[in-house]
C-alpha cells in the first residue's frame, strides 16, 4: 500500500474506534453484539479484507501495516477486531497462501465484501497441540464426506465459510495426514452450537460446530492436496501472533491511558493519587511494557515481512505482549482500588478481556516451546 494510502486508512480507522465503537463499548458489553451500523461501517471501510490481496477487493495491507491497525483495534473492546479478525488473519491467510486461483476467486471477493470466514481447527483433544485431531474427510467418489466436531470456533455463529482441517490419511494421531477443507456454513449436515458463555471478551461469539457426513467436493480440498493441512494450519497461525501482540499493546495503551487518568483525577487523603510514589511506580511499569511490547511488534513485523524470521520473532512478541497486558490489567485494577474491580469500569472490562490473550493462536507456554526449540535449532543441536 502506498504511504499515503496507508495513513488515510490508519487515520480512519482511528477516528471510527475513538468516535464511533469507545463510546458504545457498554452497550456492546451488555447486548454482546457490534451494532450493525458499526458494521457496516467497518465493511465500507475495507475492514474485513484488508490485509486480502488487491486483486480480489482487499487493502493487501502487509503485517508491518497490519499491526499498526492493530494498535488501533486494541484500543477498545476486543469484539470490534474480532468481527472480521479471522478474514484478514488465520481463515482469509489460508486461502492466500495455500487456495487454488479458483477458490481465491471465488472466496476473496467475497470475504473482502463482508461475508465471514471461521478457522476450525480446535477440538477438546486437539488445542494448542494438533496432532489430537479427529475429524475425518472420507473420500467418496468426487467428494469428501466429513465428520467430526470442533470447540471455541471463533465467530462460527456468523459464519458463511468454515476452514476445516480433518483427517484424510490413515495416521490417527500426530500431524501428518491432515487435510483442510472449505465448507460452506448452509450446507447439509452443518450444526453450530449455541453461544459460548465466556469470561470476556462479549460481542466476540464462540461455539462448538458440528459435521455429520458433510458432503463437499473435491474442488473444495485446499490447494488439492492432501496432507498439507498441518504446516498451512501453522503458516496462518505464525502470521496472526504478531497480530495478536499489537492488540494487546494497543490494549496496555487504553489502560494506560485510563489509569493515568484517575491517578491525576482520584483523591485519597485530599491528595491525588498520583502523588504517591508506589501508584506512579504501578504506572511506570505498564509504560514500560507498552513502550517494549510496540518496539517488539513492529520489529517481528517487519522480519516477517521480509523473511529474516518467521519463527522466533513472532512467537516472542506474542509471549510478552500477552503477558504484559495482563500484568498491566492487574496493575490498573489495583490503581482503581474498589473502583476498579466494579462493573462498568473500563480496566475492570480490560482486566477480564486480557485474560484470553495468552491462551488462544498458541497459549504462552507453546510459545515458549517454540522459541526454545527454534534457537537450539540454531545452534544446530
Amino acid at each position: 500500500m502506498e504511504a499515503a494510502d496507508f495513513k488515510a486508512v490508519l487515520d480512519a480507522v482511528r477516528r471510527l474506534v475513538r468516535e464511533d465503537v469507545v463510546p458504545r463499548e457498554d452497550e456492546i458489553e451488555e447486548t454482546d453484539a457490534i451494532p450493525e451500523d458499526i458494521r457496516r461501517k467497518a465493511v465500507a471501510m475495507g475492514l474485513f479484507g484488508y490485509t486480502l490481496p488487491e486483486e480480489y477487493g482487499g487493502l493487501g495491507a502487509s503485517l508491518y501495516e497490519d499491526v499498526q491497525l492493530a494498535f488501533e483495534f486494541g484500543y477498545t473492546t476486543p469484539a470490534f477486531r474480532s468481527m472480521f479478525g479471522t478474514n484478514n488473519g488465520i481463515a482469509g491467510k489460508v486461502l492466500v497462501n495455500a487456495g487454488t486461483e479458483e477458490q481465491q476467486k471465488h472466496w476473496l471477493p467475497r470475504l473482502a465484501e463482508g461475508a465471514v470466514a471461521s478457522f476450525a481447527l480446535t477440538e477438546a483433544e486437539a488445542g494448542s497441540d494438533p496432532s489430537g485431531l479427529t475429524t475425518r474427510a472420507r473420500r467418496d467418489g468426487d467428494a469428501y464426506l466429513i465428520s467430526g466436531s470442533k470447540r471455541f470456533i471463533t465467530n462460527a455463529p456468523l459464519a458463511d465459510l468454515f476452514v476445516v482441517f480433518a483427517r484424510t490419511g490413515e495416521e490417527k494421531h500426530g500431524t501428518k495426514g491432515i487435510s483442510v477443507f472449505l465448507v460452506e456454513s448452509n450446507l447439509p449436515g452443518v450444526t453450530v452450537g449455541p453461544k459460548d458463555h465466556k469470561t470476556g471478551q462479549a460481542g466476540a461469539w464462540t461455539a462448538e460446530v458440528y459435521f455429520d457426513e458433510v458432503r463437499v467436493p473435491a474442488a473444495a480440498l485446499v490447494g488439492g492436496e492432501e496432507g498439507a493441512g498441518f504446516g498451512t494450519a501453522m503458516k496462518s497461525l505464525v502470521r496472526g501472533r504478531v497480530h495478536i501482540a499489537a492488540l494487546c499493546v494497543g490494549m496496555a495503551e487504553r489502560i494506560l491511558e485510563e489509569s493515568v487518568a484517575y491517578a491525576a483525577a482520584n483523591k485519597q487523603g485530599g491528595r491525588p493519587i498520583g502523588e504517591f510514589q508506589l501508584v506512579q511506580a504501578m504506572l511506570a511499569e505498564i509504560q514500560t511494557g507498552v513502550y517494549a511490547g510496540r518496539a517488539m511488534v513492529l520489529e517481528a513485523a517487519r522480519n516477517y515481512d521480509s523473511g529474516a524470521d518467521r519463527r522466533i520473532g513472532p512467537s516472542a512478541a506474542k509471549l510478552f505482549c500477552s503477558e504484559m497486558v495482563s500484568k498491566a490489567a492487574d496493575l490498573a485494577v489495583q490503581i482503581h482500588g474498589g473502583m476498579g474491580y466494579m462493573r462498568g469500569t473500563v480496566v475492570e472490562r480490560c482486566f477480564r478481556d486480557a485474560r484470553l490473550f495468552r491462551i488462544y493462536e498458541g497459549t504462552s507456554e507453546i510459545q515458549r516451546l517454540i522459541i526454545g526449540k527454534n534457537l537450539l535449532k540454531g545452534a544446530g543441536r
